[in-house]
């Protein structure tokens, strides 16, 4: 990960437990200490019996463009790199004032698609500008002729209708009549790995109350049923809305608690209001076998 430090190896590592709607993540600030963790000792951090616990790892670097506050990287409980996660960037703009390392209101970080602003409204929420939602087929990824608002997906038997929506990350979003009973353990592996989603998908459940309200549970990739998912909520409006079932303002209610997501309409960005809360810090000991990856990596 961040190769700005000198190559003598940390005996330990500090870190910071967040939780966004319990989406819940270990933070790690790569500024003020060398960070270097290999995909198998993220994948112990992620544990939840053996490690500290968590859907995702944060990584907090020194920014690399002009313009941008910091980067922001976030890695998988399974060890695997992606490029977005809206719960992961509001503890990012929440950790890194709280770890001194900014004073500003409005943040604006780095990430493997682009750059997110990150702004702290006075009732302690952040606001996430999530970016404008991609759309064509071939930038989502997902294998389709064409865009459309609903495509046909068969799997194990049977043809579902979903949204296809790229935040950053790719989302398949299905609608269901009962949040409550859906079969997200699953058909979400099953939509997750489906070969029209070639670098796999994270997954919506998404039932419809009115207009203004919808409830979701989500299936991600690489971390199974989480609590609750920011871009997620973000494509699933985005579907509702080009479903013609939404208005621009919407309540998403999921398991840990409630966004609240505005989209204007095409071409405009998408933006996500919600909490994030500091759990506990800790320290990670590295053992001679992470510092041995290290060094040779």
């Amino acid at each position: 990960m961040s190769r700005s430090h000198s190559d003598s190896a940390p005996s330990a590592l500090h870190f910071t437990k967040m939780q966004g709607l319990g989406n819940d993540f270990v933070v790690f600030d790569g500024i003020r200490q060398p960070v270097d963790l290999q995909p198998e000792v993220i994948r112990a951090i992620a544990d939840r019996h053996f490690g500290v616990g968590c859907d995702q790892v944060l990584l907090v670097e020194t920014a690399t463009s002009p313009g941008s506050d910091f980067r922001y990287r976030i890695f998988n409980a399974d060890g695997g790199e992606v490029a977005q996660c809206g719960n992961g960037a509001r503890c990012c703009a929440v950790f890194v004032r709280r770890a001194g390392l900014t004073d500003k209101g409005v943040i604006t970080v780095e990430t493997l698609t682009g750059r997110l602003t990150l702004q702290h409204r006075s009732n302690g929420e952040i606001t996430v500008d999530m970016g404008i939602p991609q759309l064509a087929p071939a930038d989502i990824p997902f294998r389709a002729s064409e865009v459309s608002s609903e495509y046909l997906l068969s799997t194990g038997g049977d043809t579902l209708r979903i949204a296809a929506i790229g935040m950053g990350n790719p989302h398949a979003l299905l609608r269901v009549p009962n949040v409550a009973e859906a079969p997200v353990a699953t058909l979400g592996p099953r939509i997750e790995t489906h070969p029209d989603f070639p670098e796999r998908c994270n997954v919506g459940f998404l039932e419809v109350r009115d207009r203004g309200h919808i409830h979701l549970r989500v299936w991600e990739r690489g971390a199974g049923e989480t609590l609750a998912c920011g871009s997620n909520a973000c494509a699933a409006v985005v579907a509702g809305i080009r479903w013609g079932e939404l208005d621009h303002t919407v309540a998403v209610t999921l398991p840990g608690g409630i966004l609240q997501i505005e989209w204007a309409g095409l071409g405009q960005a998408v933006r996500m209001t919600g909490p994030a809360r500091v759990v506990f810090d800790g320290v990670w000991p590295l053992s001679e076998a992470d510092c041995t990856s290290r060094r040779e990596a």
